[in-house]
């Protein structure tokens, strides 16, 4: 007997719905495990001490003949500034790292540029013994120039 709903259930027509079926199970699946991975990365995140520290000092005296400027945070940040009317500035500036590490950078800027100086900042090598005496043989020895005609 066939009625009006009578389908034939052969594998041309069950396949394809069982195929659809496990397709959308999966993607479901996918998005709740995508979903609990990055819930997961977002709480097992490390909270930096550095959102909530405090400005403990903070001096900002601005002149004609210059300026002198201090901030000290609650997280060991530190940093001290002077200038004068000519637009010279130096000053420091300090942190404890990460690592553990006291860092501390002094500077001059001038109109030569800027110049920072501390122990942890990369410096070159020497300059080769070899390279030194051929640049003072150079400068003892200039070269003579030819006349052109």
């Amino acid at each position: 007997m066939k009625g009006i709903f009578y389908r034939k259930l052969t594998l041309k027509t069950v396949l394809p719905r069982h195929r659809k079926q496990q397709q959308k199970k999966k993607t479901k699946m996918f998005k709740f495990v995508l979903v609990a991975t990055l819930l997961a990365c977002v709480v097992a995140a490390p909270v930096d001490d550095d959102v909530h520290a405090e400005v403990k000092e903070l001096k900002s005296d601005v002149r004609a003949d210059g300026f002198d400027f201090t901030l000290d945070t609650s997280n060991n940040i530190h940093e001290q500034a002077s200038g004068d009317a000519h637009g010279n500035i130096h000053g420091d500036f300090e942190w404890v790292s990460p690592e553990g590490v006291h860092v501390k950078v002094a500077y001059v800027a001038d109109e030569q540029g800027y110049h920072p100086s501390s122990d942890l900042l990369p410096t070159p090598p020497p300059v080769p013994v070899a390279i030194l005496k051929a640049l003072e043989f150079i400068n003892a020895h200039p070269q003579k120039e030819e006349a052109k005609h």
